[in-house]
């Protein structure tokens, strides 16, 4: 079936960003006390909010302080400004959506600012998306919450039952079966067993996507 319209979420589906972050993670947490590599954290904090992940990290024995996240939010956010690639293949879907005059949004747990930041970049892709850059973090009711991928089918006009979110992260495509929406997991940096199980039909390569959508032109 073809979509009435495709959300996609933001780190790892549309930029590059999440293993720099992972990254910075390691380092930062090694300075607090908890030794993870960035495979290790990709693996156990991947999808969730960066409070979220404050706390799990409080968990496993990390010293954090009280003000932590937003002081790693400026060094990530300096880190990624550095120069965050786009995910190879992803300008080919949204042309073919474009083709198709299917409408589509970015969903995503990272804030207003971190969009921006990666998105911003790539003056020509966040002009495709203007107006249609939703944060779950601005919504108050992030991922796994159906709300942010509800909230993003109403500003498109779409019914959700008509609307496909594209996610690399279990916590998302959780988020897209709470919405009633269909999810392509997109498993090229791991994750599949979790996506799978969250309900997500498992994809590699974002060059077969339109094809699975039928946008083939």
């Amino acid at each position: 079936m073809t979509p009435g319209a495709v959300i996609f979420d933001c780190d790892g589906v549309i930029v590059d960003s999440e293993y720099p972050t992972f990254v910075l993670l390691a380092r930062e947490f090694a300075d607090y006390g908890l030794i993870l590599t960035p495979d290790q954290i990709a693996r156990d904090f991947t999808g969730g909010t960066m409070a979220g992940v404050a706390d799990l990290a409080r968990t496993k024995g990390a010293g954090l302080p009280r003000d932590w996240v937003p002081a790693f939010y400026e060094k990530l956010y300096a880190h990624l400004a550095l120069g965050t690639a786009l995910v190879p293949g992803i300008l080919d879907v949204l042309d073919h959506l474009d083709a198709r005059a299917i409408p589509y949004a970015v969903g995503s747990n990272g804030s207003d600012r971190k969009m921006q930041v990666t998105l911003g970049q790539h003056p020509g892709l966040i002009e495709r998306f203007h107006g249609r850059l939703f944060s779950g973090q601005t919504l108050g009711k992030p991922k796994p919450a159906p709300d942010l991928y509800l909230h993003a089918a109403a500003a498109l006009g779409v019914d959700p039952a008509r609307c496909v979110v594209v996610e690399d992260s279990p916590t998302g495509a959780q988020a897209a079966r709470a919405a009633a929406m269909v999810c392509m997991g997109y498993a090229a940096a791991g994750h599949e067993d979790g996506l799978r199980a969250a309900g997500a039909v498992i994809f590699t390569d974002m060059a077969d996507l339109p094809g699975i959508l039928g946008l083939s032109l």
